[in-house]
């Protein structure tokens, strides 16, 4: 049994920054690929950014520059910094992982998720 959940959330103004936390618990075994999702009202929820074990990072063309992700292993948690926020990153943040589990099964794992929103 594994358990994601996601911190960091919050209210804040343009131009502002938040940090994101997901802190993975459970029956791990290794993470392998780590990411962060968003969905927005009335969207589809899209992949914000990822990050491999060992350290190869992708990011959504509207957050380049402004976002990002990291990861410590140690802690089996992934980061997203978020800097010059805009009213439409408000969104629910979801964190993503594929993990292994100590019976050795290859998941996708859900955060339950936690709300951004950026005031204008």
């Amino acid at each position: 049994q594994v358990q994601l959940v996601e911190s960091g959330g919050g209210l804040v103004q343009a131009g502002g920054s938040l940090r994101l936390s997901c802190v993975a618990s459970g029956r791990i075994f290794s993470i392998n690929d780590m990411a962060w999702y968003r969905q927005a009202p009335g969207k589809q929820r899209e992949l914000v950014a990822a990050i491999t074990r060992g350290g190869t990072t992708d990011y959504a063309d509207s957050v380049k520059g402004r976002f990002t992700i990291s990861r410590d292993n140690a802690k089996n948690t992934v980061y997203l910094q978020m800097n010059s926020l805009k009213p439409e990153d408000t969104a629910v943040y979801y964190c993503n992982f594929v993990i292994i589990t100590i019976d050795y099964v290859g998941q996708n794992y859900w955060g339950k998720g936690t709300l951004v929103t950026i005031s204008s």
